[in-house]
């Protein structure tokens, strides 16, 4: 039986580790499949996928460093 004072900080926190990679994996696909589309648009399909892929990876980390960095200033 757990008393409500015995819950762990984590679990309350909305920013959990389930955020993160929630965000990542978003951000990086929203960015591969914008590259896509743009390079799909421009012939090559593939190239676009590739340029919005590594794209995103900054673009995920960046995301996340936003979020976490909010939650730290409180």
């Amino acid at each position: 039986m757990l008393l409500s004072g015995m819950t762990p900080d984590a679990a309350s926190s909305p920013h959990s580790l389930a955020t993160a990679s929630g965000l990542l994996l978003g951000a990086f696909g929203a960015s591969a499949a914008v590259g896509t589309l743009l390079g799909w648009l421009a012939g090559s399909w593939s190239i676009g996928l590739l340029v919005g892929a590594l794209a995103g990876i900054p673009l995920g980390i960046f995301s996340v460093y936003v979020v976490y960095s909010k939650e730290g200033s409180r």
